[in-house]
């Protein structure tokens, strides 16, 4: 008997604790996103394409897909890519005009800025590609929680590839995140992300 008591007593603890956690970190249902995700702070940055400067500002107005990788990933990237470009054939035309893609190139030393371009614009015609220096691209990274680095690969005509967090940032119109989108969905489900915030 007195082990029941004791698991129930124990039971309640672990309840009254793990709830206390959740909300004095601020981690709520309302700050989560489909993917169950605590969303991250994200914010404007300024980087450069291959027509000059593009701050995040810039895009005020439209939903922003924003996405961070580099041209030489052999399969993450595409594919994100390519959920991107189905997403937006799902979208008519006045709301595509509303969603801008942005991809970010974490491999400057590799990656020119024309390269960037040529590779997003294979994907849609609407969509801009930026990037910056280690320093710039380490410390927006950090605020929207994404990750990555740099493996060395001996022997490789690459020489290195990069590991990378593959999640696609819906930013509402304001330059909020406002959801985060697995890399290998079905277009739908990133199209009806796009929608919910048009």
């Amino acid at each position: 008997m007195w082990k029941q008591m004791l698991g129930l007593l124990l039971a309640v603890v672990l309840g009254v604790g793990g709830a206390w956690l959740f909300t004095s970190s601020g981690w709520l249902a309302s700050d989560a996103n489909k993917s169950g995700l605590p969303l991250p702070q994200g914010g404007d940055f300024t980087l450069q394409s291959a027509k000059g400067a593009v701050n995040l500002a810039d895009f005020r107005g439209k939903v922003v897909v924003l996405y961070f990788g580099y041209t030489a990933c052999p399969d993450i990237c595409p594919t994100s890519m390519a959920t991107l470009k189905a997403a937006l054939a799902l979208l008519t035309s006045a709301e595509v005009a509303k969603v801008q893609g942005l991809f970010v190139s974490v491999d400057p030393e590799r990656d020119t800025l024309e390269h960037i371009q040529r590779y997003v614009g294979y994907f849609h015609p609407s969509l801009v590609g930026v990037s910056g220096t280690q320093a710039e691209l380490q410390e927006i990274t950090r605020r929207y929680g994404a990750f990555y680095r740099k493996v060395e690969v001996p022997g490789s005509a690459m020489a290195y590839t990069i590991d990378h967090s593959a999640i696609l940032y819906v930013l509402d119109k304001q330059g909020k995140v406002q959801e985060q989108v697995q890399h290998a969905v079905p277009p739908a489900e990133l199209a009806a992300a796009i929608r919910r915030w048009l």
